[in-house]
């Protein structure tokens, strides 16, 4: 899936002087925290990652661990704050809205400025 932004290479030639990129609209695909993702239907912000116990992927771990994530979602006149786990759908609206997707992957040993931004991947299921 492509991803789309308002900061394509002419929006970027107008905008230098203005920093206007970190305030783009909605794109498809994978996005940063504070950035809002269109998700066929609905528009999710990643506001906030609440928890992150994944197993690191170079370590054998008892527990998978879990990543949770709290997002606006943003309808036509409307928004709810929701706490979404890695996996597990979330009745929104008229269908279930899934964190499908956290990159990168833990890795032991890396915390705070060492780690690499988080990326969300989102689905909605549901609707006419």
């Amino acid at each position: 899936m492509a991803i789309k932004t308002a900061c394509g290479p002419a929006a970027l030639l107008g905008l230098i002087g203005l920093g206007a990129c970190a305030a783009a609209g909605p794109v498809e695909g994978p996005v940063r925290l504070g950035q809002i993702a269109s998700v066929n239907g609905p528009r999710v912000r990643a506001d906030a990652v609440v928890e992150d116990s994944r197993c690191p992927i170079d370590v054998q771990c008892v527990w998978a661990g879990r990543l949770i994530l709290r997002a606006t979602v943003i309808g036509g006149g409307w928004s709810k704050q929701v706490d979404m786990t890695l996996g597990i759908p979330v009745a929104v609206a008229d269908g279930r809205l899934t964190l499908t997707d956290v990159t990168p992957a833990r890795r032991s040993g890396e915390q705070g400025s060492k780690a690499m931004p988080y990326r969300f991947t989102f689905a909605f299921q549901g609707g006419l």
